[in-house]
């Protein structure tokens, strides 16, 4: 009995306790959401999610506390993060449209599409006019490459609310990445008188003006950013990239210090820095700068290749730092090896040989191409590292024995060097346009056309000019591509954020400065640069018409420069052209001939490595056939490429209208 009398009086005293913490408990967390919320309305991130996660943890069930936290990973861009804590308010307020709103946005950053259009699907059926969901809807519309959508919706919601800063300024950015500059800049010039003091519509003026090449006025505006608030670290990185882009070196490099001071980690200034120090002429300090940039983040391409390239074109080639950055590359090419990505093993082999073309590396780059099929490839390999004496037993055994095994190949047959003959047929020169560089990483598109570049030497029906890649206009481009006798150009431009990338290739005819097609390519995560760069180049080769040369004649038997590493197979039948009787299409991807200059066909017999013997008939009773005719493949029934739209998805464009929900209404 007196056992349960003593636990009545313990359970009535805890009891009388929860009853007198709970007060001083519940201002604790009313205390901690405030607090987090002003945070919040500084756009200080950080130190609000703190306050969130401890109000959460005195109370788990904060429905306003779940829902700001989410808010705030959103704005960090851990969009995972956001998304546990945004369902998780959402299941405590399941009417909330507001938390809806966001769930959609968060959707989209992570590309569930088809999850984020029913989410906004079932705000709009509730309420119409819901103008975050309409912003919502739009972002979607661009995510999904229907940006001529979002310019309807946001001018539908700009008329009923015409001093709103965010559908402003949104219109403007969506306009200008379609290329309408002249509307684009009315609507951030209409957000600029309504909001003369935002530093935020300074921030987008400035973006919109660099993107359009005004890069004085840029600096204007993003100067005013600054001014209206100093510490807004976006308008600072934007003067740093504009500063570059019109030749401000030293200050740019200045600013980059500053943002450096400010988070060391920022690998973004020392990107602008170390390039800013290149044009400079400093290059041993930029070699240290971007050095220490990779030491931060080894993973950023482009980083990568501006030190790769100062080191290419600006040390000896036996220089100890292309060693330790080659091996870089040849540690990948080994893992890529090993997991049977070969195509990209290649690429990193061909990379680090580049850089160091005396490594031993290259003995497994030989057997990558011996293991893709090519003998007579891994043949050239091994014998090259045999003149740069780096042979050994094993190697010139192995050298002897598959000389001995390609005996009875057609190069070896017919006596032709396949190197000699190795020549590709269409020239192209491969350009970036100064006032198109990227507000994310400046020169973008010229690290893009390096790697495009790069890529193309190994193409064998496309030959890379060896042309400046910085064009200061597409009349200078056109210009520097017809002096040079190229048959096309291409101007590569680059749209990035953090996560994706968007190249454009746009192909030009280098005889009359017309356009002949578009080629676009997004991608995602790691190596982006490169495989959007080798998708350029897919997309490149099949559009090219495939083009090859008879190259030596014995009767009815000849031999065409092209193999199966081309794609030539027994059985396909060429035209063959009477040399000199060929010319490019003015406009468009092709080659016109009259019927007359067509002399014979050649169906392939054997397609070896290298080359191709087939068999020859002649056209009309007298053989007009001769070595050095041209040969095009009768199954390709159209050489042009696909036109390209603005329906391409442009990160950029969505990464900034991302940072656009702070914006307030």
């Amino acid at each position: 009995m007196r056992k349960y009398i003593a636990f009545k009086l313990i359970c009535f005293f805890l009891f009388f306790c929860i009853l007198w913490t709970l007060p001083a408990q519940t201002g604790n967390v009313t205390a901690l959401y405030q607090q987090g919320r002003s945070f919040m309305a500084a756009e200080d991130w950080y130190s609000a999610a703190e306050y969130f996660m401890e109000c959460l943890r005195l109370n788990y069930a904060h429905a306003g506390a779940t829902a700001a936290l989410a808010e705030c990973y959103y704005e960090l861009g851990e969009f995972d993060e956001a998304l546990v804590w945004v369902q998780r308010a959402r299941n405590l307020s399941r009417t909330s449209s507001s938390l809806a709103n966001l769930e959609a946005f968060t959707l989209i950053a992570l590309g569930r599409l088809n999850e984020a259009s029913g989410v906004i699907n079932w705000v709009l059926a509730r309420e119409p006019n819901n103008r975050e969901a309409l912003f919502a809807a739009a972002e979607l519309d661009i995510a999904m490459g229907r940006a001529g959508n979002a310019v309807l919706r946001y001018r539908e919601a700009a008329n009923r609310f015409p001093d709103d800063r965010r559908l402003l300024i949104s219109l403007s950015l969506v306009l200008g990445s379609l290329g309408e500059s002249e509307a684009a800049q009315s609507y951030i010039n209409r957000a600029l008188d309504q909001h003369p003091g935002d530093y935020r519509v300074h921030y987008y003026a400035a973006y919109l003006a660099s993107q359009s090449g005004r890069i004085a006025e840029g600096i204007f505006h993003a100067e005013n950013a600054l001014y209206f608030r100093h510490n807004f670290i976006p308008a600072r990185s934007l003067m740093a990239s504009l500063l570059y882009r019109d030749g401000q070196y030293e200050e740019a490099a200045r600013l980059s210090d500053e943002l450096i001071l400010l988070n060391r980690n920022n690998t973004l200034s020392w990107y602008i820095k170390g390039i800013s120090y290149i044009s400079l002429g400093r290059y041993a300090e930029a070699q240290t700068i971007l050095s220490t940039a990779l030491g931060i983040d080894p993973d950023n391409e482009f980083i990568r290749v501006a030190l790769e390239e100062l080191l290419i074109s600006h040390t000896r080639i036996e220089d100890p730092s292309r060693i330790h950055w080659a091996s870089w590359h040849f540690a990948r090419g080994r893992d890529f090896r090993s997991r049977n990505l070969m195509e990209q093993a290649i690429f990193e082999y061909r990379r680090g040989l580049r850089l160091n073309p005396f490594a031993r590396d290259r003995r497994e780059y030989a057997e990558l191409l011996r293991l893709q099929g090519y003998p007579a490839r891994y043949l050239e390999e091994l014998r090259f590292m045999q003149d740069l004496g780096l042979g050994d037993r094993t190697l010139d055994d192995a050298v002897e024995s598959y000389y001995t095994l390609l005996s009875t190949a057609l190069f070896r047959v017919w006596g032709i060097d396949p190197i000699l003959i190795s020549q590709p047929h269409w020239n192209l020169a491969i350009f970036s346009i100064v006032p198109q560089s990227g507000s994310f990483h400046p020169d973008a598109g010229v690290w893009a056309s390096t790697y495009i570049r790069d890529i193309l030497i190994h193409e064998r029906n496309i030959s890379p000019m060896d042309l400046e890649l910085r064009q200061s206009s597409f009349s200078s481009a056109f210009r520097t591509a017809r002096e040079a006798d190229a048959d096309y150009f291409l101007i590569v431009s680059v749209s990035e954020n953090e996560r994706d990338i968007s190249i454009m290739g746009e192909l030009f005819v280098a005889r009359t400065g017309s356009r002949a097609a578009i080629f676009d390519i997004y991608r995602t995560g790691p190596d982006r640069l490169r495989n959007a760069s080798r998708g350029i180049v897919d997309q490149l080769s099949s559009a090219l018409p495939f083009r090859g040369e008879l190259i030596m004649r014995r009767q009815d038997q000849g031999i065409i420069d092209k193999g199966r590493a081309d794609g030539v197979q027994n059985g396909d039948e060429f035209l063959i052209v009477q040399r000199g009787r060929t010319s490019l299409l003015h406009e468009g991807i092709g080659l016109v001939f009259s019927p007359e200059d067509i002399v014979g066909t050649i169906t392939i017999e054997r397609a070896d490595e290298e080359i191709s013997l087939g068999r020859i008939t002649r056209n009309g009773f007298f053989d007009r056939i001769s070595a050095g005719d041209e040969v095009f493949l009768v199954r390709q029934q159209s050489t042009r490429a696909p036109s390209g739209s603005s329906s391409s998805v442009d990160p950029e464009l969505r990464s900034l209208l991302r940072t656009l929900r702070s914006v307030t209404h």
